[in-house]
């Protein structure tokens, strides 16, 4: 049994994400958390919202609420709508909490004491009609690296370079629009990663078979013009962690906080922390996944994110960790994608398009959203939301092939020989080739599903439950029941083990239509088909079952033709 340690990036707390967001991270971080779980393995699954920086503060002022009580109220519907799409975070963590405040200046102050830390006077942006520094983030402009017209003032989304705000061309605040700037000296403390270029450049290169986006987009930063640039870590703002080493203030720093960007992936630590905090367990709990002195050292260490986020995972956080001088464990696979986009365009949170995870909810449950996101992860290149494409994949895949096998498997049993796994016939060549053929797929299912793999793992899931169905169909136990009854019913007991069997494989993507596969099935033996002969054999003969309600109901033209009209605007 090993021991796995998954996070994924942290979703910024102002607003609902858009279903571009969930499967940009959190939910291929769920899936596989959830098969290593059903493989036997000890796994912590770990995530928060991102509490701090201006993006919070100005949503809270819009919300016209204290910006803590704003994050309390998003961070509670956050967690519940990542219930409702069935994500099983061990644990689901605030960025604002006691311990991510404490471990954060903690950091600071290791890297402060092993000369990583340097005071900085610099220039920033001061906008006159918001009368405040503009953070990077709210600062627009014209990319001079690429020319895309709304680069922020921390990096460019389009071509990802790494940007100071006096760098863009024909800058506006993102606040108000306002282009009555003036540039302006304040201090902030930088954090001198540019020392540990060469640590960083060796420890990216030691990390074979990482996906080619992740190290790109490392490299670039490493290279790229002038490499690994030093990189303020505090701001002019009121809300975050104050800019404090173990509790003592840094002098010339009152009043200022650290960068989100420096306190976020930290919270990955500080979660686990409360985790174990709400579980009335002590610090070895959560050290022995983090600290490699605690036993971390035999830890698989999993991030997922989205392509946007790499520079700072692959870079500034391991940065701080190894710049600490203290035994953190640095992550062992970074899991990235590209982006998810909206049916000929992009989803947009300020223009409402697209759908958000709590429309996705109150269209359709859960496993419809979870099987077509999954099965077209945006993995090697961008792909794209089209409401015509939703509808045929979970017309023709969860309906047609999955659900239709279910339905009538179990209604034909009822009607022949009643709610009970029959007896009887022999089985021949016809079941030898189908369990070869099973025991082929399921295996590639496996590997592509370790290798995090997933569009591919999908294609091979969806091949699995299409070799049921072909058998039903060249056996016909429907017309061998009329002259061989025996033989018809060691088909449909067959059969009958079959949905058992991808209740069990399945339920990494479709963890609902799972659980009501195997309730349907009498039968709650979740392991894992090691040997298949065994897992087709769990439900021996007169064992009782019942026939589920549709399993996938079927999405018609006039449904898509409203939700395609309804989504592509304003969202109210």
């Amino acid at each position: 049994m090993a021991r796995i340690l998954i996070t994924s990036a942290l979703p910024y707390i102002n607003g609902i994400k858009h279903l571009g967001n969930l499967v940009g991270s959190q939910l291929p971080a769920d899936l596989y958390a959830r098969y290593m779980r059903a493989r036997g393995h000890e796994v912590m699954f770990i995530c928060a919202t991102d509490e701090h920086g201006t993006p919070a503060e100005l949503a809270a002022a819009k919300a016209g609420q204290p910006v803590a009580d704003y994050c309390a109220r998003l961070h509670a519907e956050q967690a519940e709508l990542a219930q409702g799409f069935r994500l099983s975070f061990d644990h689901y963590g605030r960025s604002s909490s006691a311990r991510n405040h404490a471990l954060t200046q903690h950091l600071a102050a290791r890297l402060g004491a092993a000369g990583l830390i340097s005071e900085v006077t610099e220039k920033q942006v001061f906008s006159i009609g918001d009368n405040r520094f503009l953070p990077d983030r709210y600062i627009e402009g014209t990319c001079p690296n690429c020319g895309y017209e709304r680069a922020r003032g921390d990096q460019c989304e389009n071509c990802t370079k790494q940007l100071d705000p006096t760098d863009l061309i024909n800058p506006r605040s993102a606040i108000s629009g306002s282009t009555d700037l003036e540039v302006r000296e304040t201090k902030h403390l930088f954090l001198r990663q540019s020392t540990l270029r060469d640590t960083l450049d060796q420890w990216i290169d030691s990390q074979t078979g990482w996906p080619v986006l992740t190290t790109s987009i490392a490299r670039k930063w490493l290279h790229d013009g002038d490499g690994l640039q030093d990189r303020g870590i505090t701001r002019d703002l009121d809300w975050g962690v104050p800019a404090q080493f173990d509790g003592a203030p840094w002098q010339g720093m009152e009043g200022k906080v650290f960068y989100v960007w420096f306190d976020a992936p930290i919270e990955y630590i500080a979660a686990t922390a409360e985790w174990a905090d709400a579980q009335g367990l002590g610090d070895d709990a959560w050290q022995r996944w983090w600290r490699t002195d605690k036993g971390a050292d035999d830890v698989r260490y999993v991030q997922f994110m989205g392509k946007d986020n790499v520079p700072f995972h692959t870079l500034s956080f391991p940065a701080t960790l190894i710049g600490s001088g203290e035994p953190w464990k640095l992550v062992d696979y970074i899991k990235s994608f590209n982006y998810l986009n909206y049916d000929g365009g992009q989803f947009s949170t300020s223009q409402g398009r697209g759908v958000f995870m709590d429309q996705a909810l109150s269209l359709l449950p859960a496993d419809y959203w979870r099987w077509w996101l999954l099965s077209h992860a945006p993995e090697n290149s961008d792909s794209e939301f089209t409401w015509e494409n939703f509808q045929a994949s979970v017309n023709k895949d969860l309906a047609d092939v999955l659900g239709n096998l279910v339905s009538r498997v179990t209604k034909f049993c009822r009607s022949k020989f009643g709610e009970v796994v029959p007896e009887g016939g022999t089985a021949g060549a016809r079941e030898a080739a189908l369990m070869q053929a099973l025991e082929t797929r399921l295996r590639a299912y496996e590997r592509h599903m370790e290798a995090m793999e997933i569009r591919k793992a999908a294609g091979e899931l969806r091949a699995l439950w299409v070799l049921g169905n072909e058998y039903l169909q060249e056996a016909a136990p429907w017309s061998v029941f009329k002259t061989d009854p025996e033989q018809a019913a060691l088909q449909i007991r067959l059969a009958l083990n079959l949905i058992r069997f991808y209740a069990v494989i399945s339920q990494p993507f479709i963890p609902d239509a799972a659980e009501r596969m195997m309730q349907a099935m009498g039968c709650n033996d979740w392991s894992w088909p090691e040997r298949l002969e065994t897992a087709l054999d769990r439900l021996p003969t007169g064992h009782p079952f019942t026939v589920p309600e549709v399993l996938f109901a079927k999405i018609s033209d006039d449904a898509r033709a409203d939700w395609a009209e309804r989504f592509a605007g304003q969202r109210a």
